[in-house]
């Protein structure tokens, strides 16, 4: 597939949909053209065109907060491109972790869909966005400043607090303690770019042989 492929419409542009690679998260939606789209390939880098100014801009350009790409895709009618990034801070000039912060319609929880699973996507997105927008005064920002090093410190302690209330039988704990790991295990693995759905991956493919 080729660049000129792409449906431009009538202005030369074509919707960008910009995904976090991690977490799933819609980040925003621009516009591209055929030039900030081939530099988007080209930099691996985000770039955009701004139908205000009528101008190419690099995203991060000022603010800092630049998104590295790792795949571009197209929609079955090629008039749209799905942008998977890295982001480095927020994507929202607003400085939020994502554009889309204002809600229409609640997000169900996972009680209501009945999918137990559904918290974890909630606290991998969550700490997604801590990351990208580090509020003062919340753990996962303390983690994220500190680094891996203390991340990986507190694995360990919380793997060993697991491991200590399994051998004491202590049910209530284990439940905590268990959590307690989960969760930082969600922080090391957004701090190493790596989805949880890589994980899980695995498992499927164990689990099939």
């Amino acid at each position: 597939m080729k660049v000129d492929e792409i449906a431009f419409d009538d202005n030369g542009l074509v919707p960008a949909i910009v995904q976090d690679a991690a977490s799933k998260e819609v980040l925003t939606l621009a516009y591209m053209n055929k030039e900030s789209l081939e530099k988007t390939i080209a930099t691996k880098e985000t770039w955009f065109y701004s139908r205000s100014r009528q101008a190419l801009w690099h995203k991060g350009e000022t603010s800092g907060n630049t998104q590295r790409v790792t795949e571009v895709n197209y929609d079955c009618d090629k008039d749209a491109v799905l942008v998977k990034v890295v982001p480095h801070g927020p994507a929202c000039h607003e400085g939020t972790y994502s554009c889309f912060s204002h809600p229409l319609l609640e997000a169900e929880t996972a009680e209501s869909r009945k999918d137990r699973f559904t918290i974890l996507n909630c606290l991998e997105q969550t700490i997604a966005e801590r990351e990208a927008s580090m509020p003062e005064g919340a753990y996962t920002t303390y983690l994220f400043t500190e680094g891996v090093d203390k991340i990986l410190k507190k694995v360990g302690e919380e793997a060993s607090e697991v491991i200590i209330a399994a051998k004491n039988r202590d049910s209530e704990e284990l439940k905590w303690e268990s959590a307690d790991l989960l969760y930082h295990l969600l922080v090391l693995l957004r701090e190493q770019k790596l989805p949880l759905d890589d994980v899980l991956s695995v498992l499927e493919e164990r689990h099939s042989k």
